[in-house]
C-alpha cells in the first residue's frame, strides 16, 4: 500500500499541473522537491492516522473518512510549502484538482483490491452460499462480516417489510419470502441465516415453519437481550433455538413481584449450580439483593457460577455480597449455621435429581437427595425464621410413575405439612415442565446426535412433553415465591405439550439434513425408537385434579390439591430414615406410596444395588423378598448401617 501510494500520489499531482495548465510539457525534475515534499507528507499523516494498520479485506466505509482528512491534510501541507516560496508555483484550483484525483485514486484503489479478496483470492467459488432473512441492520452488518471470510458468500436477503423488496443493501438484493423457495434452486442456496434478533418467538417459530420444507440448513442471530447483556455477539451464528420451535413467547417478569422476595435481602439458592439454581442466581443478581448465598455440593459449579456472578456484578456495579458456600442439604447443622449467619430471608430449593430413569436404579439416594434434604433445609428454615421457603418442584410429581415424581411430590407435601407448624415461614412450590437445554434435556442430545450423524433416539414416537427455557423456568419461580401465602403449588399456564418425535423431525430438517426412513432410504439421519425408559410417561401433567385459582400474574395459578398433616408426615419421614439406614428398598418405596396416594405400590425394585444383593431366584416371590428385606432391617443390620451413614442420625 505504501509502495502503491509512493507511486501514484506523484502522478495524481503531476496529472493536476498537466490539466491547470493544459501542457504536457510540465518539467517533473525542475519542480522535484514539491513531489517529494507532498507525497512524503501524504505518506506520514496517512501513517499517522492509521491507513496503512486498516486490513484490506475487512476495509469499511469509515477508512473513507481517514483518506478525506489525510488528503486534505496532505494537499494543506503542500500549499504551505509552495507558499513559503518567494513565487508561488502551484495555484489553489491545481492543488483542489490534485485532491480530487488522490482521494479517486486511494478510495477506488482500495475498495478494488477488497473486491479481489471477495471474489478471487478468498475462492467465493466453493464458499457455502446464504440468504440472510432479515434486511435490517443486524441482517447489514452480519452480510459485511460473512463478506470478509472465505466460508460464506450471502448472496440474498430475504425481508417481510414491501418497502424493502428490490432494493440493495451491501450489493446484495432483497427479495420477498415467498421467492424464497425458487431462490434455493437458481443461487443453490445451502444456509439460512435468520438475522432478526429483536423477532418474538412466535414470528420466528412462523418463519421456521415455512423453512422447514425447503431442505436447507437453517441458523440464527442470538436474541436481542442476550447481545444487550453481552452475553453473544450481534455476528454470532447459532443452531436454530429449541424455543423459537415451541412458539410462545416469554412471559415477561413483573419487577414489583421481582422485587418483593430479593431487593435488599439475603437470598440463598440451593444447587446453585445447576441448571435451575445458576440461572436463579442470574435474574436474583440483576434485582440487587443484599447477599446472595451460593449452596452447591459440586465444588466445580460452584466455581463456575461464582466468577460468572462477580463478573456480572462487576458489570452491572451492583453492590450485592456473593458468597460462594459448599455444602449439602442433607447436612440439616450445616444449613441451620448457614441461615443463621447470613441472616437468610429467602431460600429457593433448586438441589435436587431429576433425571428419571437414573433416580429409578438410585433409589435410596433420590429419597435422601429429594425428600430428607427438603425436609433438612425447610427444618433449618423454620428453626432461623427464614422469611420465604421456595421449592422447585416438577410436573412429574403429578399422579407420579416413577421414584422421582413421587420423591418430588412427596417433598411438596412436606412442606405443605410444615405449613401447618409454621408462625412465620412461608413455604411455596413452583411446578413447571421440562427445561430446554438444561443438563439432561432431550433437546442438545438431539442437536449432538444430528451432528455426529445419527440415529437420533426417540422413546416413543406418541410420547408429549411441556417445554418452557431456563429464564422462563427462573422468572416462574421468583415471581410465584413472591405471591406466596403459605404451602402454595404454583404452576405456569404453558400452552400445549410438544409431541418429542415432530420436534426431533424439525431440528434434523432445519439443520438443512433430511430423516432417512422406508420412504427416503438415502436420508442422512435415522430416527430409532428406544421404548419408553424405566417408569417413563407417555403424557406428563401440570394439575393433580382441576381445582385451580388465578393469581396477581396472569400465566401463574395456584393450585389447591390436598395434603397430609403434619403428624402423619412425620410418622413417614421418622419410618422412611430407618428403611433408608438400614437400605430397605421395597420398605421406602411402601413408604413413599402412604405418603402419596396417587404414586401406586410396586413390587419391581429397580435399584441396581439392591437388585445386585437380592437373591435373583426371588423373582417376583413377595413373600420371600419381604423376609429378605426383614433380615436386613435387624437389629444388628440397622446398627451397621447407622454406623456406616452418619448422616442418618
Amino acid at each position: 500500500m505504501v509502495g502503491a501510494d509512493a507511486v501514484m500520489l506523484p502522478t495524481a499531482l503531476w496529472a493536476a499541473l498537466v490539466l491547470k495548465f493544459d501542457r504536457l510539457s510540465f518539467s517533473v525534475a525542475d519542480h522535484w522537491d514539491l513531489f517529494l515534499v507532498g507525497t512524503g507528507a501524504a505518506i506520514l499523516i496517512f501513517s499517522i492516522l492509521g491507513l496503512y494498520r486498516a486490513i484490506i479485506r475487512f476495509i469499511g466505509p469509515q477508512a473513507m473518512v481517514v483518506v478525506v482528512v489525510g488528503i486534505v491534510l496532505s494537499a494543506g501541507t503542500l500549499a504551505v510549502y509552495d507558499r513559503m516560496h518567494e513565487q508561488s508555483q502551484i495555484p489553489l484550483s491545481a492543488l483542489a484538482i490534485y485532491a480530487a484525483l488522490a482521494l479517486l485514486y486511494l478510495a477506488a484503489s482500495r475498495f478494488i483490491v477488497r473486491y479481489m479478496f471477495y471474489y478471487g483470492l478468498n475462492g467465493h467459488a466453493e464458499a457455502t452460499r446464504v440468504a440472510i432473512y432479515g434486511a435490517g441492520d443486524a441482517g447489514a452488518k452480519l452480510s459485511s462480516v460473512l463478506r470478509g471470510g472465505p466460508d460464506f458468500e450471502p448472496v440474498a436477503f430475504i425481508d417481510d417489510k414491501r418497502a424493502l423488496r428490490g432494493s440493495r443493501i451491501n450489493g446484495i438484493k432483497v427479495f420477498d419470502p415467498a421467492e424464497l423457495p425458487a431462490l434455493v434452486k437458481e443461487l443453490r442456496i445451502g444456509r439460512v441465516l435468520l438475522a432478526m434478533p429483536a423477532a418474538s418467538r412466535r414470528r420466528r417459530r412462523e418463519i421456521l415453519e415455512r423453512l422447514e420444507p425447503l431442505g436447507v440448513h437453517v441458523q440464527s442471530l442470538p436474541d436481542l437481550s442476550e447481545i444487550i447483556s453481552g452475553k453473544a455477539r450481534i455476528d454470532e451464528l447459532r443452531e436454530v433455538d429449541a424455543g423459537d420451535l415451541l412458539g410462545r413467547d416469554a412471559v415477561p417478569p413483573d419487577p414489583a413481584l421481582y422485587d418483593r422476595s430479593i431487593r435488599g435481602r439475603s437470598v440463598m439458592v440451593t444447587g446453585a449450580g445447576g441448571s435451575i439454581g445458576s440461572e436463579l442466581c442470574r435474574q436474583i443478581l440483576r434485582c440487587s439483593p443484599h447477599r446472595l448465598v451460593l449452596f452447591e455440593m459440586s465444588e466445580i459449579a460452584l466455581y463456575q457460577i461464582e466468577r460468572e456472578l462477580i463478573e456480572t456484578a462487576r458489570t452491572l456495579k451492583c453492590p450485592t455480597e456473593i458468597v460462594p458456600l459448599l455444602g449439602n442439604a442433607h447436612h440439616r447443622p450445616r444449613l441451620r449455621e448457614v441461615l443463621s449467619a447470613f441472616g437468610v430471608q429467602t431460600v429457593y430449593h433448586a438441589a435436587a435429581y431429576k433425571h428419571v430413569p437414573i433416580v429409578e436404579h438410585n433409589i435410596i439416594e433420590g429419597i435422601h437427595n429429594n425428600v430428607i434434604s427438603t425436609w433438612y433445609a425447610a427444618e433449618a428454615a423454620l428453626e432461623t425464621n427464614v422469611d420465604t421457603f421456595v421449592l422447585v418442584s416438577t410436573d412429574k410429581a403429578v399422579n407420579p410413575a416413577n421414584v422421582m415424581g413421587a420423591t418430588k411430590r412427596f417433598a411438596e407435601l412436606v412442606l405443605q405439612a410444615l405449613q401447618q407448624r409454621s408462625r412465620h415461614t412461608r413455604f411455596c412450590m413452583v411446578r413447571f415442565g421440562n427445561v430446554l437445554a438444561s443438563s439432561g434435556s432431550v433437546v442438545p442430545l438431539f442437536q449432538e446426535q444430528i451432528r455426529g450423524g445419527g440415529p437420533v433416539t426417540v422413546t416413543h414416537p406418541d410420547v408429549m412433553r411441556y417445554f418452557m427455557t431456563i429464564p422462563e423456568a427462573a422468572q416462574l419461580v421468583i415471581q410465584a415465591g413472591a405471591m406466596a401465602t403459605g404451602g402454595d403449588v404454583f404452576v405456569l399456564d404453558m400452552g400445549q405439550p410438544v409431541r418429542i418425535d415432530d420436534l426431533a423431525r424439525r431440528l434434523i430438517s432445519l439443520m438443512g439434513l433430511t430423516i432417512r426412513d422406508q420412504s427416503n432410504p438415502d436420508g442422512d439421519i435415522e430416527i430409532n425408537y428406544m421404548g419408553l425408559r424405566a417408569a417413563e410417561k407417555l403424557f406428563e401433567e401440570l394439575l393433580i385434579g382441576a381445582n385451580v385459582a388465578g393469581t396477581e400474574h396472569p400465566k401463574i395459578m395456584r393450585a389447591i390439591e390436598h395434603c397430609l398433616p403434619w403428624e402423619k408426615t412425620k410418622q413417614i419421614l421418622d419410618e422412611l430414615l430407618v428403611a433408608l439406614a438400614s437400605f430397605d428398598c421395597p420398605r421406602s418405596m411402601a413408604l413413599l406410596s402412604d405418603a402419596v396416594a396417587e404414586y401406586p405400590r410396586r413390587r419391581n425394585i429397580r435399584d441396581y444395588v439392591w437388585t445386585s444383593k437380592t437373591p435373583a431366584a426371588f423373582g417376583d416371590d413377595d413373600r420371600k423378598v419381604t423376609e429378605f428385606a426383614a433380615k436386613r432391617r435387624s437389629p444388628e443390620s440397622g446398627a451397621r448401617a447407622s454406623e456406616s451413614n452418619p448422616r442418618i442420625l
